[in-house]
């Protein structure tokens, strides 16, 4: 309970710190290139966005202020129906910005033509100048090794300080993005290739954290903040399976564990709409409850109780947890054993079946 008060607490802090200016041009660019979009879906891939709860009353409250603002400048229109749209004038500085997109394109090839020529009259100069001090030195094998081994320690070095190097498009040198409105039925190996010639290195499917539930969206790392640069520039607004990908900056916060210490697998293959094992949190110290998700609705006390027996796991208590609204059981609830080591055990059967279902 206090943990996730915690959270609810940091995603108001989070808010609270975003000036009006800034939740309104992440509205503007969340909208993409659909143009149309219902003002719920718009709100809750927002705070998606900010790994803000969607239920938290004060960021819907700032949206609907947002909105209203943007609205009121004639960015955009909101009917009845509650559909957003943007306004002509707002469509018409988008194709400019792809225009100018194609101009910077080849301005960087250009760029990067000449800038590889350049690197090549260089080693070609290293290697003349390398030749004359081989004619004028008499050092020993020795030494050329030594220098061989710091030259290549440098050059590791150079390396990892690259990835979140700034550059073109990336100023802050940003490698972790957001990825909105994809397909149900994407995989890793469908999103790796769509992302080429960027490199993604991990995927972190974000799903519901009672039912499991894709929610279409999804956080990334790539290899190198350039990499992210060009998955922003030339693969957002792009069609994946028939769906237009919108792909964001989304730099982690403090304290956030990322890049995951481990691949999450929800499904074969990593496939993100699937029901598969979901890889635990980390443990807390002295921490005696476990989290219960995916159940059938057929479940009840004496049915859990045997099922944690089947490791030696003596259940102390058993909480189920219902919809507010309706009272309806949603699936989930939390199991609490009578100590640490009881607890350990449950947690073993993470992903194994109980009345027809995997449990998680």
């Amino acid at each position: 309970m206090s943990t996730k008060l915690n959270q609810l607490q940091d995603n108001l802090f989070t808010l609270q710190n975003m000036s009006e200016d800034d939740l309104a041009k992440k509205i503007l660019s969340t909208l993409g290139d659909n143009e149309t979009i219902n003002v719920k879906k718009l709100r809750k891939e927002i705070l998606l966005q900010l790994q803000t709860d969607s239920d938290d009353k004060a960021a819907k409250k700032k949206f609907k202020k947002a909105v209203q603002a943007l609205e009121k400048e004639g960015k955009l229109t909101l009917d009845s129906e509650g559909v957003v749209t943007l306004k002509e004038s707002m469509k018409n500085k988008k194709k400019d910005k792809k225009k100018d997109k194609k101009k910077d394109k080849k301005k960087d090839k250009k760029k990067r033509k000449k800038s590889e020529d350049e690197e090549e009259d260089g080693e070609n100069e290293s290697k003349k100048q390398k030749a004359n001090e081989e004619k004028d030195e008499d050092e020993d094998q020795y030494a050329e090794n030594e220098d061989d081994q710091e030259e290549n320690q440098d050059t590791e070095e150079g390396t990892n300080s690259d990835k979140n190097k700034s550059c073109t498009g990336n100023p802050e040198g940003y490698t972790r993005l957001f990825l909105g409105n994809l397909p149900f039925a994407v995989d890793e190996d469908a999103l790796r290739t769509f992302l080429e010639p960027a490199v993604m290195t991990h995927v972190k499917w974000i799903t519901d954290k009672e039912t499991g539930k894709f929610y279409g969206s999804a956080f990334i790392e790539m290899s190198t903040s350039k990499c992210g640069a060009t998955a922003v520039k030339d693969k957002n607004g792009e069609k994946l399976m028939g769906r237009q990908i919108r792909i964001n900056f989304a730099p982690s916060r403090d304290g956030d564990v990322w890049p995951p210490r481990s691949k999450e697998v929800t499904g074969n293959g990593g496939q993100a709409g699937g029901v598969g094992v979901k890889a635990m949190s980390e443990k807390p110290e002295g921490c005696v409850k476990l989290f219960v998700g995916n159940l059938s609705f057929d479940i009840d006390d004496d049915t859990i109780v045997k099922f944690f027996a089947n490791v030696d796991a003596e259940v102390k208590a058993v909480r189920w947890l219902h919809h507010q609204d309706s009272g309806d059981f949603k699936g989930c609830g939390y199991v609490e054993f009578w100590n640490t080591e009881a607890c350990d055990k449950g947690a073993t059967l993470n992903g194994k079946v109980l009345v027809a279902r995997p449990i998680r």
